[in-house]
Protein backbone atom coordinates (compact mmCIF):
# COMPACT_ATOMS: atom_id res chain seq x y z
CA UNK A 1 0.00 0.00 0.00
CA UNK A 2 1.79 2.96 -0.99
CA UNK A 3 0.59 5.49 2.22
CA UNK A 4 1.62 9.18 2.08
CA UNK A 5 3.86 8.96 5.08
CA UNK A 6 3.05 12.37 6.04
CA UNK A 7 0.76 13.20 9.05
CA UNK A 8 -1.57 16.09 8.15
CA UNK A 9 -2.97 15.42 11.90
CA UNK A 10 -1.82 17.07 15.49
CA UNK A 11 0.00 13.92 17.42
CA UNK A 12 2.50 12.82 19.94
CA UNK A 13 3.50 9.44 18.01
CA UNK A 14 5.01 8.58 15.45
CA UNK A 15 4.16 4.69 13.28
CA UNK A 16 6.53 1.93 14.88
CA UNK A 17 8.02 -0.32 12.11
CA UNK A 18 9.61 -3.50 13.01
CA UNK A 19 9.54 -7.51 12.62
CA UNK A 20 7.63 -8.21 15.67
CA UNK A 21 5.12 -5.80 17.24
CA UNK A 22 2.45 -5.63 19.66
CA UNK A 23 0.21 -2.55 19.96
CA UNK A 24 -1.93 -1.89 22.95
CA UNK A 25 -3.69 0.64 24.85
CA UNK A 26 -0.87 0.82 28.25
CA UNK A 27 2.94 0.76 27.41
CA UNK A 28 3.12 -1.88 30.05
CA UNK A 29 0.62 -4.33 28.12
CA UNK A 30 2.84 -3.94 25.03
CA UNK A 31 5.83 -4.57 26.91
CA UNK A 32 4.39 -7.58 28.31
CA UNK A 33 3.80 -8.54 25.12
CA UNK A 34 6.69 -7.78 23.34
CA UNK A 35 9.10 -9.78 26.09
CA UNK A 36 7.18 -13.22 24.93
CA UNK A 37 8.27 -12.20 20.98
CA UNK A 38 12.11 -11.88 22.41
CA UNK A 39 11.99 -15.41 24.06
CA UNK A 40 11.33 -16.56 20.89
CA UNK A 41 7.54 -16.61 21.26
CA UNK A 42 4.58 -16.05 18.86
CA UNK A 43 2.59 -13.33 18.41
CA UNK A 44 -0.48 -15.94 20.57
CA UNK A 45 2.16 -15.71 22.79
CA UNK A 46 2.36 -11.70 22.88
CA UNK A 47 -0.74 -10.90 22.98
CA UNK A 48 -2.18 -13.57 25.95
CA UNK A 49 0.66 -11.53 27.70
CA UNK A 50 -0.60 -8.32 27.03
CA UNK A 51 -4.00 -9.13 27.63
CA UNK A 52 -3.22 -10.66 31.21
CA UNK A 53 -1.75 -7.46 31.71
CA UNK A 54 -3.98 -5.06 31.28
CA UNK A 55 -6.53 -6.81 33.36
CA UNK A 56 -4.32 -5.50 36.28
CA UNK A 57 -3.19 -1.96 34.65
CA UNK A 58 -5.97 -0.80 32.97
CA UNK A 59 -9.12 -2.89 35.00
CA UNK A 60 -11.05 0.80 34.34
CA UNK A 61 -11.65 -1.29 30.80
CA UNK A 62 -11.40 -4.97 31.42
CA UNK A 63 -10.98 -7.70 33.53
CA UNK A 64 -10.67 -11.40 34.19
CA UNK A 65 -14.59 -11.31 34.62
CA UNK A 66 -15.02 -9.80 31.40
CA UNK A 67 -15.39 -11.88 27.20
CA UNK A 68 -13.03 -11.81 24.94
CA UNK A 69 -12.95 -12.04 21.11
CA UNK A 70 -9.78 -13.16 18.12
CA UNK A 71 -9.44 -12.98 14.71
CA UNK A 72 -6.27 -15.13 13.87
CA UNK A 73 -4.35 -15.18 10.87
CA UNK A 74 -2.55 -18.79 11.53
CA UNK A 75 0.05 -18.73 8.66
CA UNK A 76 -1.92 -20.06 6.73
CA UNK A 77 -5.31 -19.19 6.92
CA UNK A 78 -7.77 -17.09 8.97
CA UNK A 79 -9.47 -18.45 12.07
CA UNK A 80 -12.60 -16.36 14.47
CA UNK A 81 -12.77 -17.21 18.50
CA UNK A 82 -16.48 -16.28 19.80
CA UNK A 83 -15.73 -16.24 23.79
CA UNK A 84 -18.73 -13.73 24.40
CA UNK A 85 -20.35 -15.20 27.79
CA UNK A 86 -24.01 -16.85 28.19
CA UNK A 87 -26.62 -16.12 30.45
CA UNK A 88 -26.81 -18.01 33.74
CA UNK A 89 -29.35 -20.96 33.18
CA UNK A 90 -31.86 -18.97 35.71
CA UNK A 91 -32.51 -15.86 33.89
CA UNK A 92 -35.06 -15.65 31.61
CA UNK A 93 -38.01 -12.84 31.06
CA UNK A 94 -40.48 -14.02 34.09
CA UNK A 95 -36.65 -13.84 36.21
CA UNK A 96 -36.20 -9.98 35.16
CA UNK A 97 -40.40 -9.37 35.55
CA UNK A 98 -40.17 -10.63 39.10
CA UNK A 99 -37.11 -8.57 40.08
CA UNK A 100 -37.13 -5.39 38.52
CA UNK A 101 -40.63 -3.49 37.19
CA UNK A 102 -41.61 -2.98 33.54
CA UNK A 103 -41.57 -0.28 31.19
CA UNK A 104 -43.93 1.66 29.73
CA UNK A 105 -44.71 -0.42 27.11
CA UNK A 106 -45.71 -3.61 29.53
CA UNK A 107 -41.54 -5.35 29.32
CA UNK A 108 -39.66 -6.04 32.05
CA UNK A 109 -36.27 -3.31 32.75
CA UNK A 110 -33.27 -5.34 32.57
CA UNK A 111 -30.94 -3.08 35.00
CA UNK A 112 -27.47 -1.52 33.62
CA UNK A 113 -25.49 -3.05 36.97
CA UNK A 114 -25.28 -5.66 39.62
CA UNK A 115 -25.74 -9.11 39.42
CA UNK A 116 -28.84 -9.25 37.47
CA UNK A 117 -26.43 -7.98 34.36
CA UNK A 118 -23.71 -10.55 34.89
CA UNK A 119 -23.09 -13.09 32.46
CA UNK A 120 -20.55 -16.03 32.36
CA UNK A 121 -17.05 -14.45 32.25
CA UNK A 122 -15.86 -15.50 28.48
CA UNK A 123 -12.54 -13.92 28.88
CA UNK A 124 -9.98 -16.59 30.11
CA UNK A 125 -11.77 -19.64 28.56
CA UNK A 126 -10.94 -17.16 25.22
CA UNK A 127 -6.64 -17.47 26.74
CA UNK A 128 -7.14 -21.03 27.19
CA UNK A 129 -8.84 -21.78 23.38
CA UNK A 130 -5.87 -19.98 21.71
CA UNK A 131 -3.06 -20.75 24.20
CA UNK A 132 -4.11 -24.82 23.74
CA UNK A 133 -4.08 -24.62 20.00
CA UNK A 134 -1.20 -21.91 18.77
CA UNK A 135 0.60 -20.59 21.88
CA UNK A 136 4.29 -22.02 22.24
CA UNK A 137 5.71 -20.97 25.10
CA UNK A 138 4.16 -22.09 29.11
CA UNK A 139 1.26 -20.51 30.16
CA UNK A 140 3.79 -19.89 33.60
CA UNK A 141 5.59 -17.59 31.54
CA UNK A 142 3.15 -15.84 29.59
CA UNK A 143 1.08 -14.82 33.08
CA UNK A 144 4.28 -13.92 34.77
CA UNK A 145 4.38 -10.37 33.59
CA UNK A 146 0.97 -9.74 34.83
CA UNK A 147 1.36 -11.23 37.93
CA UNK A 148 3.95 -9.76 38.93
CA UNK A 149 2.86 -6.24 38.38
CA UNK A 150 -0.24 -7.07 40.29
CA UNK A 151 1.98 -7.99 43.22
CA UNK A 152 4.38 -5.16 42.75
CA UNK A 153 1.42 -2.70 41.74
CA UNK A 154 1.53 -0.15 38.79
CA UNK A 155 1.68 3.35 38.85
CA UNK A 156 -1.86 4.49 37.43
CA UNK A 157 -1.91 6.20 34.29
CA UNK A 158 -3.37 9.92 33.03
CA UNK A 159 -7.14 7.99 31.11
CA UNK A 160 -6.93 5.22 33.33
CA UNK A 161 -6.60 7.54 36.79
CA UNK A 162 -9.55 9.53 34.99
CA UNK A 163 -11.89 6.78 34.18
CA UNK A 164 -11.64 5.25 37.72
CA UNK A 165 -12.69 8.32 39.02
CA UNK A 166 -16.00 8.48 37.05
CA UNK A 167 -16.24 5.51 38.08
CA UNK A 168 -15.80 5.44 41.90
CA UNK A 169 -19.50 7.55 42.77
CA UNK A 170 -21.27 5.34 40.71
CA UNK A 171 -19.80 1.68 41.35
CA UNK A 172 -18.75 1.84 45.21
CA UNK A 173 -21.56 0.53 46.74
CA UNK A 174 -21.78 -2.60 44.57
CA UNK A 175 -20.62 -5.69 46.61
CA UNK A 176 -16.94 -5.84 46.88
CA UNK A 177 -15.97 -2.94 43.99
CA UNK A 178 -14.65 -0.07 47.51
CA UNK A 179 -13.09 -3.52 48.94
CA UNK A 180 -10.80 -4.03 45.66
CA UNK A 181 -11.24 -0.50 43.86
CA UNK A 182 -10.85 2.14 46.14
CA UNK A 183 -7.76 1.67 48.34
CA UNK A 184 -7.70 4.50 50.82
CA UNK A 185 -11.38 4.89 50.33
CA UNK A 186 -11.06 6.88 46.88
CA UNK A 187 -9.94 5.95 43.19
CA UNK A 188 -5.95 6.29 42.96
CA UNK A 189 -4.88 8.96 41.06
CA UNK A 190 -2.54 9.95 38.68
CA UNK A 191 1.31 8.85 39.31
CA UNK A 192 -0.42 7.09 42.98
CA UNK A 193 0.80 2.73 42.94
CA UNK A 194 -2.02 0.71 42.80
CA UNK A 195 -1.26 -3.01 44.12
CA UNK A 196 -4.08 -5.65 42.90
CA UNK A 197 -3.02 -8.93 45.52
CA UNK A 198 -6.28 -10.77 44.43
CA UNK A 199 -5.29 -10.42 40.69
CA UNK A 200 -1.61 -11.49 41.68
CA UNK A 201 -3.13 -14.77 43.44
CA UNK A 202 -5.79 -16.01 40.93
CA UNK A 203 -2.97 -15.09 37.87
CA UNK A 204 -0.70 -17.40 40.13
CA UNK A 205 -3.56 -20.13 40.67
CA UNK A 206 -4.25 -20.09 36.69
CA UNK A 207 -0.16 -20.31 35.52
CA UNK A 208 0.25 -23.44 38.09
CA UNK A 209 -3.19 -25.12 37.85
CA UNK A 210 -4.11 -24.18 34.41
CA UNK A 211 -6.82 -21.71 32.90
CA UNK A 212 -9.56 -24.06 33.38
CA UNK A 213 -9.39 -23.70 37.13
CA UNK A 214 -11.04 -20.07 36.67
CA UNK A 215 -14.51 -22.28 35.38
CA UNK A 216 -14.32 -25.76 37.09
CA UNK A 217 -12.19 -25.27 40.38
CA UNK A 218 -11.79 -22.89 43.54
CA UNK A 219 -12.53 -19.83 41.00
CA UNK A 220 -15.41 -20.75 39.79
CA UNK A 221 -16.89 -21.42 43.20
CA UNK A 222 -15.83 -18.52 44.79
CA UNK A 223 -17.88 -16.61 41.73
CA UNK A 224 -20.63 -18.99 42.71
CA UNK A 225 -20.26 -18.42 46.65
CA UNK A 226 -20.53 -14.61 46.60
CA UNK A 227 -23.11 -14.93 43.61
CA UNK A 228 -25.17 -16.70 46.29
CA UNK A 229 -24.47 -14.78 48.96
CA UNK A 230 -24.94 -11.63 48.04
CA UNK A 231 -28.04 -11.84 45.57
CA UNK A 232 -26.58 -13.34 42.18
CA UNK A 233 -28.12 -16.20 39.96
CA UNK A 234 -24.58 -16.74 37.95
CA UNK A 235 -23.41 -20.48 40.01
CA UNK A 236 -20.77 -22.35 39.35
CA UNK A 237 -22.81 -24.79 37.13
CA UNK A 238 -22.98 -21.88 34.44
CA UNK A 239 -19.13 -21.34 35.01
CA UNK A 240 -18.31 -25.03 34.76
CA UNK A 241 -21.00 -25.72 31.45
CA UNK A 242 -18.91 -22.51 29.43
CA UNK A 243 -16.87 -23.32 26.40
CA UNK A 244 -16.01 -20.36 23.46
CA UNK A 245 -16.75 -21.15 19.65
CA UNK A 246 -14.26 -21.40 16.67
CA UNK A 247 -15.84 -19.79 14.53
CA UNK A 248 -16.00 -18.68 10.37
CA UNK A 249 -15.58 -14.53 9.90
CA UNK A 250 -17.66 -12.69 7.83
CA UNK A 251 -16.06 -10.71 5.12
CA UNK A 252 -16.81 -7.57 2.57
CA UNK A 253 -15.07 -7.06 -0.45
CA UNK A 254 -13.84 -2.63 -0.87
CA UNK A 255 -11.51 -1.42 -3.37
CA UNK A 256 -9.59 -4.81 -3.76
CA UNK A 257 -8.77 -5.72 0.04
CA UNK A 258 -11.43 -7.78 2.24
CA UNK A 259 -12.74 -6.60 5.80
CA UNK A 260 -13.28 -9.67 7.76
CA UNK A 261 -15.28 -9.45 10.93
CA UNK A 262 -16.89 -11.91 13.49
CA UNK A 263 -20.34 -13.38 12.68
CA UNK A 264 -23.38 -12.40 15.12
CA UNK A 265 -23.69 -12.06 17.75
CA UNK A 266 -21.14 -9.20 17.53
CA UNK A 267 -21.95 -5.91 15.98
CA UNK A 268 -18.85 -6.12 13.48
CA UNK A 269 -21.22 -6.96 10.73
CA UNK A 270 -22.14 -2.97 10.64
CA UNK A 271 -19.00 -2.24 9.55
CA UNK A 272 -19.21 -4.80 6.45
CA UNK A 273 -22.81 -2.85 5.96
CA UNK A 274 -21.27 0.37 5.91
CA UNK A 275 -18.48 -0.71 3.56
CA UNK A 276 -20.91 -2.60 1.04
CA UNK A 277 -23.07 0.62 0.89
CA UNK A 278 -20.05 3.02 0.58
CA UNK A 279 -18.93 1.28 -2.56
CA UNK A 280 -21.60 2.84 -4.60
CA UNK A 281 -20.17 6.29 -4.29
CA UNK A 282 -16.43 7.34 -5.32
CA UNK A 283 -15.46 8.57 -1.90
CA UNK A 284 -11.60 9.17 -3.01
CA UNK A 285 -13.10 12.40 -5.59
CA UNK A 286 -13.90 13.97 -2.09
CA UNK A 287 -11.76 15.67 0.45
CA UNK A 288 -10.81 12.91 3.45
CA UNK A 289 -12.57 15.78 5.87
CA UNK A 290 -15.06 17.23 3.71
CA UNK A 291 -18.55 17.73 5.13
CA UNK A 292 -19.84 15.59 2.22
CA UNK A 293 -17.17 12.70 2.59
CA UNK A 294 -18.34 12.48 6.59
CA UNK A 295 -21.29 12.66 5.65
CA UNK A 296 -21.83 9.89 3.31
CA UNK A 297 -20.14 7.70 6.12
CA UNK A 298 -22.15 8.62 8.78
CA UNK A 299 -25.23 7.66 6.66
CA UNK A 300 -23.81 4.56 5.68
CA UNK A 301 -23.42 4.00 9.47
CA UNK A 302 -26.70 5.04 10.33
CA UNK A 303 -28.30 2.25 8.18
CA UNK A 304 -26.29 -0.15 9.35
CA UNK A 305 -27.25 0.31 12.78
CA UNK A 306 -30.53 0.76 12.02
CA UNK A 307 -30.39 -3.07 10.71
CA UNK A 308 -28.06 -4.66 13.34
CA UNK A 309 -30.80 -3.47 16.09
CA UNK A 310 -33.78 -4.77 14.43
CA UNK A 311 -32.14 -7.97 13.50
CA UNK A 312 -28.86 -9.40 14.87
CA UNK A 313 -28.48 -11.61 17.70
CA UNK A 314 -27.28 -14.86 18.93
CA UNK A 315 -27.61 -16.62 15.33
CA UNK A 316 -29.79 -18.94 16.24
CA UNK A 317 -32.63 -16.59 17.01
CA UNK A 318 -32.01 -14.27 14.04
CA UNK A 319 -34.99 -14.51 11.77
CA UNK A 320 -32.48 -13.17 8.94
CA UNK A 321 -29.04 -14.56 7.77
CA UNK A 322 -25.80 -12.50 8.00
CA UNK A 323 -25.59 -13.51 4.26
CA UNK A 324 -29.51 -11.91 3.60
CA UNK A 325 -27.84 -8.58 5.03
CA UNK A 326 -25.03 -8.93 3.02
CA UNK A 327 -26.56 -9.58 0.08
CA UNK A 328 -25.02 -6.91 -2.80
CA UNK A 329 -28.21 -6.36 -4.20
CA UNK A 330 -29.78 -5.62 -0.78
CA UNK A 331 -27.20 -3.03 0.19
CA UNK A 332 -27.13 -1.08 -3.61
CA UNK A 333 -30.98 -0.37 -2.58
CA UNK A 334 -29.73 0.80 0.58
CA UNK A 335 -27.13 2.81 -0.91
CA UNK A 336 -29.40 4.60 -3.20
CA UNK A 337 -31.66 5.49 0.00
CA UNK A 338 -28.83 8.10 0.87
CA UNK A 339 -29.17 11.75 -0.11
CA UNK A 340 -25.80 13.03 -0.70
CA UNK A 341 -26.75 16.53 0.84
CA UNK A 342 -29.45 15.44 3.34
CA UNK A 343 -29.23 13.69 6.64
CA UNK A 344 -31.95 10.85 7.06
CA UNK A 345 -33.39 9.04 10.42
CA UNK A 346 -33.38 5.53 9.29
CA UNK A 347 -35.09 2.35 9.65
CA UNK A 348 -34.18 -1.40 9.76
CA UNK A 349 -34.44 -2.55 5.98
CA UNK A 350 -37.29 -4.95 4.97
CA UNK A 351 -36.29 -8.44 3.80
CA UNK A 352 -38.26 -11.48 2.61
CA UNK A 353 -38.91 -13.87 4.78
CA UNK A 354 -36.70 -16.63 5.89
CA UNK A 355 -15.55 0.24 27.28
CA UNK A 356 -13.18 -2.97 26.54
CA UNK A 357 -9.16 -2.79 25.34
CA UNK A 358 -8.27 -3.69 22.07
CA UNK A 359 -4.46 -5.29 21.23
CA UNK A 360 -2.81 -6.47 18.36
CA UNK A 361 0.21 -8.53 17.93
CA UNK A 362 2.26 -9.26 15.18
CA UNK A 363 5.49 -11.97 14.38
CA UNK A 364 8.38 -12.39 11.82
CA UNK A 365 7.20 -15.43 10.68
CA UNK A 366 3.26 -14.48 9.58
CA UNK A 367 1.21 -14.86 12.69
CA UNK A 368 -0.99 -12.21 13.62
CA UNK A 369 -3.78 -11.51 16.14
CA UNK A 370 -6.75 -8.98 16.30
CA UNK A 371 -7.89 -9.50 20.06
CA UNK A 372 -10.26 -7.45 21.93
CA UNK A 373 -11.21 -7.81 25.28
CA UNK A 374 -13.95 -5.91 28.05
CA UNK A 375 -15.72 -5.77 31.27
CA UNK A 376 -18.36 -3.45 28.84
CA UNK A 377 -19.56 -0.36 30.91
CA UNK A 378 -16.15 0.57 32.34
CA UNK A 379 -15.89 -2.27 35.63
CA UNK A 380 -18.34 -3.94 34.03
CA UNK A 381 -21.52 -4.32 36.76
CA UNK A 382 -19.43 -2.81 39.42
CA UNK A 383 -19.60 -6.79 41.23
CA UNK A 384 -16.36 -7.94 42.47
CA UNK A 385 -15.61 -11.39 43.79
CA UNK A 386 -13.44 -10.35 47.04
CA UNK A 387 -10.90 -12.95 47.22
CA UNK A 388 -9.42 -12.82 43.99
CA UNK A 389 -10.26 -9.42 43.04
CA UNK A 390 -12.89 -10.47 39.67
CA UNK A 391 -14.29 -7.84 38.54
CA UNK A 392 -17.11 -9.02 36.32
CA UNK A 393 -18.80 -7.42 33.50
CA UNK A 394 -22.33 -6.52 32.72
CA UNK A 395 -23.30 -7.83 29.11
CA UNK A 396 -26.47 -9.37 30.22
CA UNK A 397 -27.83 -5.43 30.40
CA UNK A 398 -27.62 -5.95 26.49
CA UNK A 399 -30.08 -8.16 26.20
CA UNK A 400 -33.66 -7.19 25.61
CA UNK A 401 -36.91 -8.25 27.51
CA UNK A 402 -39.10 -8.01 24.12
CA UNK A 403 -40.14 -11.57 22.93
CA UNK A 404 -40.36 -10.85 19.22
CA UNK A 405 -36.19 -9.59 19.72
CA UNK A 406 -33.66 -11.53 18.37
CA UNK A 407 -31.69 -10.62 21.07
CA UNK A 408 -34.45 -11.61 23.98
CA UNK A 409 -32.88 -12.57 27.11
CA UNK A 410 -32.94 -16.64 27.71
CA UNK A 411 -30.79 -19.07 29.72
CA UNK A 412 -27.66 -20.05 28.00
CA UNK A 413 -27.77 -17.22 25.33
CA UNK A 414 -25.31 -15.03 24.49
CA UNK A 415 -26.35 -11.39 24.48
CA UNK A 416 -25.82 -8.81 21.66
CA UNK A 417 -22.15 -7.77 21.45
CA UNK A 418 -20.38 -4.55 20.99
CA UNK A 419 -16.57 -5.84 21.00
CA UNK A 420 -15.59 -6.87 17.65
CA UNK A 421 -11.62 -7.34 16.93
CA UNK A 422 -11.44 -6.97 12.50
CA UNK A 423 -9.10 -8.25 10.31
CA UNK A 424 -8.02 -6.84 6.74
CA UNK A 425 -6.92 -9.21 3.85
CA UNK A 426 -5.52 -8.71 0.09
CA UNK A 427 -5.53 -11.48 -2.38
CA UNK A 428 -5.87 -13.96 0.79
CA UNK A 429 -2.95 -12.77 2.22
CA UNK A 430 -3.15 -11.23 5.42
CA UNK A 431 -2.68 -7.40 5.48
CA UNK A 432 -3.70 -5.65 8.84
CA UNK A 433 -5.06 -6.70 12.22
CA UNK A 434 -6.21 -3.59 14.08
CA UNK A 435 -9.77 -2.82 16.25
CA UNK A 436 -11.19 0.35 17.38
CA UNK A 437 -12.66 -0.28 21.07
CA UNK A 438 -15.18 1.82 22.36
CA UNK A 439 -18.68 0.19 22.77
CA UNK A 440 -21.00 1.50 19.59
CA UNK A 441 -17.96 3.50 17.74
CA UNK A 442 -15.94 0.19 17.28
CA UNK A 443 -17.87 -0.64 13.65
CA UNK A 444 -17.94 3.36 13.28
CA UNK A 445 -13.84 3.10 13.99
CA UNK A 446 -13.46 0.47 11.42
CA UNK A 447 -14.76 2.02 8.27
CA UNK A 448 -13.70 5.61 9.17
CA UNK A 449 -9.92 4.34 9.59
CA UNK A 450 -9.89 2.15 6.70
CA UNK A 451 -11.33 4.77 4.30
CA UNK A 452 -8.76 6.86 5.37
CA UNK A 453 -6.09 3.91 4.82
CA UNK A 454 -7.88 2.47 1.63
CA UNK A 455 -8.97 5.74 -0.23
CA UNK A 456 -7.17 8.31 1.14
CA UNK A 457 -3.88 6.84 1.20
CA UNK A 458 -3.18 8.01 5.15
CA UNK A 459 -0.70 6.50 7.10
CA UNK A 460 -2.24 4.37 9.91
CA UNK A 461 -1.12 6.55 12.58
CA UNK A 462 -2.35 9.63 10.50
CA UNK A 463 -5.84 7.22 9.97
CA UNK A 464 -6.02 6.45 14.02
CA UNK A 465 -4.88 10.16 15.20
CA UNK A 466 -7.71 11.69 12.98
CA UNK A 467 -10.66 13.03 13.63
CA UNK A 468 -14.06 11.06 14.04
CA UNK A 469 -17.32 11.17 14.36
CA UNK A 470 -19.43 8.87 16.43
CA UNK A 471 -23.08 8.18 15.65
CA UNK A 472 -25.31 8.08 18.85
CA UNK A 473 -28.37 5.86 19.56
CA UNK A 474 -31.11 8.59 18.18
CA UNK A 475 -28.62 8.93 15.52
CA UNK A 476 -27.63 12.25 16.73
CA UNK A 477 -23.73 12.58 15.63
CA UNK A 478 -20.73 13.93 18.06
CA UNK A 479 -17.82 15.43 16.17
CA UNK A 480 -14.15 16.65 18.16
CA UNK A 481 -13.42 19.80 19.21
CA UNK A 482 -10.17 19.36 16.52
CA UNK A 483 -12.08 18.65 13.18
CA UNK A 484 -12.40 21.93 10.93
CA UNK A 485 -14.62 24.34 12.49
CA UNK A 486 -16.64 24.09 9.51
CA UNK A 487 -17.40 21.32 9.48
CA UNK A 488 -19.85 21.23 12.41
CA UNK A 489 -22.73 23.49 10.84
CA UNK A 490 -22.26 22.15 7.50
CA UNK A 491 -23.20 18.34 8.52
CA UNK A 492 -25.75 20.59 10.62
CA UNK A 493 -27.17 22.55 7.18
CA UNK A 494 -27.70 18.89 6.10
CA UNK A 495 -29.84 18.24 8.54
CA UNK A 496 -27.77 16.16 11.46
CA UNK A 497 -28.10 17.04 15.16
CA UNK A 498 -24.14 18.08 15.65
CA UNK A 499 -22.57 17.51 19.44
CA UNK A 500 -18.81 18.77 19.62
CA UNK A 501 -16.64 16.20 21.52
CA UNK A 502 -12.81 17.69 23.17
CA UNK A 503 -9.93 17.44 21.56
CA UNK A 504 -8.94 13.63 21.90
CA UNK A 505 -12.00 12.47 23.08
CA UNK A 506 -11.66 8.83 24.84
CA UNK A 507 -15.54 8.05 23.86
CA UNK A 508 -14.39 8.62 20.01
CA UNK A 509 -13.20 5.56 19.78
CA UNK A 510 -9.15 4.26 20.79
CA UNK A 511 -7.46 2.35 18.08
CA UNK A 512 -4.43 -0.15 17.74
CA UNK A 513 -3.17 -1.45 13.87
CA UNK A 514 -0.50 -3.18 13.12
CA UNK A 515 -0.17 -3.23 8.66
CA UNK A 516 2.21 -6.08 7.14
CA UNK A 517 4.25 -3.97 4.87
CA UNK A 518 4.48 -6.93 2.10
CA UNK A 519 3.50 -10.69 1.68
CA UNK A 520 7.32 -11.52 3.15
CA UNK A 521 6.69 -11.12 6.82
CA UNK A 522 10.15 -10.29 7.07
CA UNK A 523 9.63 -7.01 5.33
CA UNK A 524 7.85 -7.09 8.11
CA UNK A 525 5.26 -4.21 9.79
CA UNK A 526 4.06 -0.61 10.71
CA UNK A 527 1.72 -0.46 13.87
CA UNK A 528 -0.04 2.86 15.21
CA UNK A 529 -1.54 2.97 18.86
CA UNK A 530 -4.61 5.48 19.46
CA UNK A 531 -3.89 9.04 20.99
CA UNK A 532 -6.71 8.45 22.94
CA UNK A 533 -5.76 6.14 25.63
CA UNK A 534 -2.34 5.70 27.43
CA UNK A 535 -0.65 2.92 25.28
CA UNK A 536 1.97 2.06 22.43
CA UNK A 537 2.92 0.43 19.96
CA UNK A 538 6.67 -1.65 20.43
CA UNK A 539 8.72 -3.85 18.32
CA UNK A 540 11.99 -5.26 17.90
Amino acid sequence: MPFDWTNPYRTIRTPVFARNVVATSHPLAAQAGLRMLLDGGNAVDAVLAAAAALTVVEPVSNGLGGDAFAILWDGNRLRGLNSSGVAPAAWNLEFFRKRHSEDDEGLAKIPVRGWDTVTVPGCVAAWEALHERFGSLPLARILEPAASIAERGVTVAPVVAGKWAEAAPVLRDYPGWARTFMPGGRAPRIGEKFVFPGAAKLLRLLAEKGLREFYEGAVAEAVGTWAKKTGGALTAEDMRDFRPEWVTPVSMEYHGYELHELPPNGQGIAALIALGILKHFDLPALEPDSPESQHLQIEAMKLAFADIRRYVGEPKTMTVTPRQILNPDYLARRAKSIDPRKASFPVAGIFPSGGTVYLAAADEKGMMVSFIQSNYMGFGSGIVEPEYGISLQNRGTAFSADPASANVVAPGKRPFHTIIPAFLTQNGKPRMSFGVMGADVQPQGHVQTLIRMLDYRQQPQAACDAPRFKINRDFSVNIESRADPSLGPALEAMGHKIHIDPLYHGESGSGQFIWRLSDDPDHGYVAASDTRRDGCACGF
